[in-house]
């Protein structure tokens, strides 16, 4: 890792999300269950062909195999029109390795794919995906995926404007370690419901006041059948705008507690 990296050579970072009105992402059995609309899927479709790269975690490849292309014809020329490929980078983060070569992702559309695992994935596996054409393997931290690293290597690649599309591990990890702008969350007219069925953020969750990530809101829009949220975070790393400029030093203090 070079010694320049610092909170200010990362893309700026976006999570985006749909989910029930009882904060629910898919069912008990991690299956996708229909959350929202027409018009919340072109706007999603919309931001992926806005981005530079796409990230997802290992999870999510497994559980919902997506392609993380950009669906619309018309977007996917406007971007080739720009100088730029067809589709955004697409990034997974797989620690050990475990993305299948026959994966949506690695094979449908055309553009480059990256996949960081750490030191401790198995070389055959790492070989493996390697061998995928237009995929390259990264490596990033030595037990787990270090995202600061991975960060600072897209953004050294040009990745200005980063869309991350779950699960709620890789949201956990990056949340925890204030590495997000902006939180764009869909809330569908439905109640999934189940203990278990995973929500936007796992991970181990914060016990303490002074450790929530603080969020201001941007705006609350009807859509479809359900209300789209956007968030800004308010943390103590760089924050920027849409093009990845800074724009502002948050720092969270005792004081900021209501």
């Amino acid at each position: 890792m070079s010694s320049t990296m610092n909170a200010r050579h990362r893309p700026f970072v976006f999570i985006n999300m749909a989910m029930s009105v009882d904060g629910k992402v898919s069912s008990v059995r991690r299956e996708q269950l229909r959350i929202s609309g027409v018009e919340d899927f072109d706007r999603v479709d919309s931001l992926r062909a806005g981005s530079d790269a796409i990230m997802v975690g290992i999870g999510t490849v497994l559980a919902d195999n997506p392609s993380l292309t950009v669906k619309s014809e018309k977007r996917r020329e406007e971007r080739k029109k720009m100088g730029k490929p067809e589709n955004p980078i697409r990034v997974v983060v797989d620690s050990k390795a475990r993305t299948p070569i026959d994966a949506e992702v690695l094979n449908r559309g055309a553009g480059m794919r990256i996949i960081a695992v750490s030191e401790r994935a198995i070389v055959e596996d790492v070989g493996r995906l390697g061998d995928k054409a237009d995929t390259e393997v990264v490596v990033c931290g030595r037990e787990e995926v270090d995202l600061k690293e991975l960060l600072y290597l897209l953004w050294l690649r040009g990745v200005n404007r980063l869309m991350v599309e779950g699960g709620g591990t890789l949201n956990w990890s990056l949340l925890s370690q204030r590495l997000v702008d902006e939180i764009y969350i869909y809330v569908g007219n439905v109640v999934i419901g189940g203990e278990s069925a995973p929500t936007p953020v796992d991970g181990a969750g914060f016990v303490r006041d002074e450790e929530l990530v603080k969020l201001e809101l941007i705006s609350a829009d009807k859509m479809d059948e359900g209300v789209l949220l956007k968030w800004r975070v308010l943390n103590h790393n760089c924050n920027r705008n849409h093009k990845g400029d800074i724009i502002e030093l948050y720092e969270t203090t005792s004081r900021d507690k209501g």
